[in-house]
């Protein structure tokens, strides 16, 4: 499995609102130029992340975004989840039901559960303000994400 550029920078969006959740609402332009991440490329990902209420979007003068919930309620696994779709290593472990015509004689199908379970339960253990947490001192004032 790897992780693209659009559940990297997802991630860094969030956590660079997470870290300036006390400046209210957040402009796309700030944050872009803060992560060094392209304003466009953002503008692709907020549909994603607002259809399914991580941010709150305020527009117009002094509009942004800002996250819906506080940043311990948010997990890497549910971020990457929802930019990338997936997190199983294999096609067969995308979808509840593996419906592979194989998987009853599949003798690696057990690796790859166990390597998703991993994954998933590793991710899902790291919330937005664990990894803020992580510094145990004020962030400085070029930080990297």
């Amino acid at each position: 499995m790897k992780i693209s550029t659009k559940g990297r920078y997802a991630l860094r969006m969030l956590l660079d609102l997470s870290i300036h959740r006390d400046e209210g609402y957040i402009s796309l332009k700030d944050i872009a130029e803060r992560q060094n991440i392209s304003k466009k490329y953002l503008e692709q990902i907020v549909p994603l992340l607002s259809r399914t209420g991580i941010l709150r979007a305020n527009r117009g003068y002094q509009g942004g975004y800002m996250l819906a919930k506080p940043a311990s309620e948010y997990t890497v696994a549910e971020i990457l989840t929802l930019t990338e779709g997936s997190l199983a290593p294999v096609a067969c472990l995308d979808t509840p039901e593996n419906d592979c015509p194989r998987a009853a004689e599949c003798i690696t199908l057990p690796v790859w559960q166990g390597l998703h379970d991993t994954i998933v339960k590793y991710l899902s253990g790291i919330t937005l303000q664990d990894i803020i947490d992580s510094y145990n001192s004020s962030l400085p004032e070029n930080y990297c994400i």
